[in-house]
């Protein structure tokens, strides 16, 4: 027997394979499409275009988005690959409402800057993280998390200055 016998495909084999299953799950859907990969530190990227099938792949909430992502994520965990981190788009869904975020992250910052007075807003974690980036470009403005699963919020205030 022998004892170094991996089943792990590689990262290479991780892309080929996450694109691969999600093109042939899109299929399902009637939806014959090249799908885009790319990868952001472990994270494998995979853009679907857009297609008359945006709202049904995208789903209420990106629920069916996220559905899809974890049936991906699962697979490649499955075949112990060595990237299992997916992150799907449909038809720049995703980026779009990064953008928007982001818009209301100034708003929210001006804000605070303003009126000197924290701001919170409940947020899932993903709008979260948006936030929390877009603050980090701010020297006066701090942001953190508070409270458990669905009512976690984040919050902004001014950094407080110590003597």
């Amino acid at each position: 027997m022998s004892e170094d016998i991996k089943a792990e495909i590689d990262r290479e084999e991780s892309i080929i394979f996450a694109t691969k299953f999600l093109e042939d799950i899109l299929s399902f859907f009637g939806a014959n499409l090249a799908v885009r990969a790319t990868t952001d530190e472990d994270v494998i990227e995979l853009s679907v275009p857009s297609t008359e099938l945006n709202a049904c792949l995208i789903g209420r909430n990106a629920e069916t988005l996220r559905s899809l992502q974890y049936l991906v994520s699962m697979a490649l965990c499955s075949k112990d690959a060595e990237l299992t981190r997916v992150n799907v788009d449909v038809a720049e869904y995703k980026k779009q409402r990064e953008d928007r975020i982001a818009e209301k992250a100034e708003v929210w910052i001006k804000k605070v800057r303003d009126t000197g007075q924290s701001y919170e807003v409940g947020l899932n974690a993903a709008d979260r993280r948006i936030v929390h980036k877009v603050a980090q470009d701010y020297g006066d403005i701090e942001t953190h998390s508070e409270g458990e699963g669905r009512e976690r919020r984040i919050v902004i205030s001014r950094v407080s200055v110590s003597e």
